[in-house]
């Protein structure tokens, strides 16, 4: 899994990207169809603007793609509530994806057994 850390009008530090690996990096034991991450994050030279940091991320899956997206007055708090949203919504996902499969073959299973007794009768 790669996770890939991008700037919209802000110089990204080792630091950063190191806190946004840490954070973001804890989704991947959540759900392991995870192929990659991307993150953005921006700053709104606006003054006028409240929440001028921003920090969005797309989180790529074999069967899907999540997008989030959070705002706050410091970087550091945009990444954690961005990771924060990105784990709650990896796992709504994920148990999406694993009762759907679990509804499809046990419905297979029912329809075998009853074709294989039928056959016996």
């Amino acid at each position: 899994m790669h996770i890939h850390v991008n700037g919209k009008n802000i110089e990204i530090t080792d630091a950063i990207k190191a806190y946004v690996k840490e954070k973001v990096g804890k989704v991947a034991n959540h759900y392991d169809q995870i192929t990659g991450i991307d993150v953005v994050l921006s700053v709104i030279k606006n003054p006028a603007a409240t929440g001028k940091h921003v920090a969005e991320v797309s989180c790529k899956m074999n069967t899907g793609v999540v997008h989030c997206e959070e705002s706050a007055e410091s970087m550091y708090a945009s990444i954690d509530l961005l990771a924060d949203k990105l784990s709650r919504q990896v796992k709504k996902f994920k148990d999406k994806a694993l009762t759907s499969d679990k509804a499809t073959i046990r419905g297979i299973e029912m329809e075998e057994e009853s074709d294989a007794e039928a056959l016996e009768s």
